[in-house]
């Protein structure tokens, strides 16, 4: 997987940084960050690596879907004319003439008792042992020829046969029993006679009834699959029913997640006195699989930083994108930040994290640049919880759609009536999200204010939008909300 893709485009963001001063606004910190990642080079993968890719041609129908006319029943195969006013009082009686089933391909056997009409030049049927009149014209590969007073058995996906108009289900019919109607076929296997005889149709049936028109689905030439459609299932079948093995697509990004903190534990240990279990990396690492990337998340690494500084020199041969939580404050022990803000000054150009602050709430301190040879972008956000994922949403995600090489990148956002019994209050000068809980034309805030509220987070289907220059929002209020899901 090519780095190229990605590598800074002339950002030096350690030594021209805005200064330790500036606020950034929510928009430029993602506008810096949208403008240097770029889109990964595109691969030629087999149908199922393509999975949750992003296809980077539109894909032509080389042939259409159905490539012939075929039975969507298990039925019988027959010209309309013959099966006119059929009734179980008076069935139409006709003569089976074979077997049509779907992927046949011989153009008949000869059995005991048999015989088949065979023209110059065609070849001998199988079980045929010398040449004796029924019905083998040179070069003939349909399997049987529907004829006046005639019906061919014919199952579901078999191609309709020369002469045969129509499809009655085999409910329609005695199935050749000669015993009333039945309700599905016995296998050929238990009832090879069914395959001969007569049969007794019940009821009549329209001219290309329970037909599949070739091309009804799609016809040679259209257009398939648009470039930048993410392929799921449903598109990896119909390029597979079109022939396609392999396709051009954008890989999924790989995203390390790395938290830190030496108060952190990871789960199922135990606790001891002031520390706390590591959540971020998992709630993250899910994040970055939910917004396409493949994830790999990294146990939290200690506030130390030559040790932050050898793991995610680890960790750059497998990624596209690093995204840190924790340590990006003004602290002591602020470890991303002692440990990258001055990477940029050694041995690779261009490179380095510049820290901000951004005039939003939560998560007002964050990071962004490039790490390694590769100039593998990196994304540093805080470390309390919702801080940490309100920041993924309005900044690692957008960067992950980008290196996939979809054209939109953002989560949908509509307006609601605020559902509040008072009024919401938000800084003046910051841009809050607040966590939310959308339905139907209205939203209800969902927990506080507060940066370390998981469980509030976790009912949380949207996030409220309060402007920088909102210091208060009435109930019934129309507000901006992210939708999250």
């Amino acid at each position: 997987m090519s780095s190229s893709a990605h590598r800074d485009t002339g950002h030096d963001h350690a030594a021209a940084g805005p200064g330790p001063d500036r606020l950034w606004s929510v928009q430029d910190h993602l506008d810096d960050v949208l403008a240097t990642v770029r889109p990964l080079d595109p691969i030629e993968l087999n149908l199922l690596d393509a999975q949750g890719c992003v296809l980077v041609d539109d894909i032509t129908v080389p042939l259409s879907l159905p490539p012939f006319d075929n039975s969507s029943m298990d039925g019988y195969a027959v010209r309309v004319t013959d099966v006119a006013g059929a009734s179980e009082e008076f069935p139409a009686v006709l003569e089976v003439v074979g077997d049509v089933a779907a992927g046949q391909t011989d153009p008949i056997a000869v059995g005991p008792g048999q015989a088949a009409r065979i023209m110059t030049g065609a070849p001998l049927p199988p079980g045929a042992e010398a040449v004796v009149p029924v019905a083998v014209a040179a070069g003939q590969t349909d399997p049987i020829a529907v004829g006046p007073g005639q019906a061919a058995r014919i199952m579901t996906g078999a191609p309709l046969p020369p002469g045969a108009e129509a499809v009655v289900p085999v409910e329609w019919t005695d199935g050749g029993s000669g015993e009333g109607p039945v309700a599905g076929m016995r296998a050929r296997s238990l009832a090879p006679e069914g395959a001969e005889g007569h049969v007794q149709v019940y009821r009549p049936a329209e001219e290309r009834a329970h037909v599949r028109a070739k091309g009804s689905d799609v016809r040679s030439g259209d257009r398939a699959l648009a470039a930048g459609t993410v392929l799921g299932p449903p598109q990896i079948g119909l390029l597979a029913a079109i022939g396609r093995g392999t396709v051009r697509v954008r890989p999924r990004p790989r995203v390390v997640v790395l938290s830190t903190g030496s108060e952190l534990v990871q789960p199922d240990e135990q606790l001891a006195p002031g520390q706390i279990y590591d959540s971020n990396s998992f709630a993250l690492t899910a994040a970055a699989r939910d917004a396409g990337a493949i994830a790999y998340r990294v146990g939290a690494v200690a506030d130390d930083a030559e040790t932050l500084r050898a793991t995610i020199e680890d960790q750059l041969v497998r990624a596209d994108l690093m995204v840190t939580t924790g340590g990006v404050s003004v602290g002591a022990y602020d470890v991303v930040k002692e440990a990258l803000a001055h990477v940029g000054d050694e041995d690779e150009p261009g490179g380095g994290v510049d820290f901000r602050k951004l005039a939003m709430q939560p998560g007002k301190p964050q990071g962004f640049g490039s790490v390694g040879p590769d100039h593998t972008p990196l994304l540093a956000l805080p470390g309390n919880p919702v801080s940490s994922y309100v920041s993924f949403e309005l900044f690692v995600r957008p960067a992950i759609r980008t290196l996939m090489g979809l054209p939109d990148v953002h989560r949908p956002t509509v307006t609601a009536s605020l559902a509040a019994d008072k009024a919401l209050t938000s800084p003046k000068g910051r841009r809050q999200f607040l966590r939310g809980s959308h339905a139907g034309g209205s939203v209800t805030p969902v927990g506080g204010s507060g940066s370390h509220l998981v469980a509030a987070l976790a009912q949380a289907n949207a996030l409220i939008v309060v402007p920088e220059d909102t210091e208060s929002v009435e109930p019934g209020t129309e507000v901006e909300v992210v939708l999250l899901g």
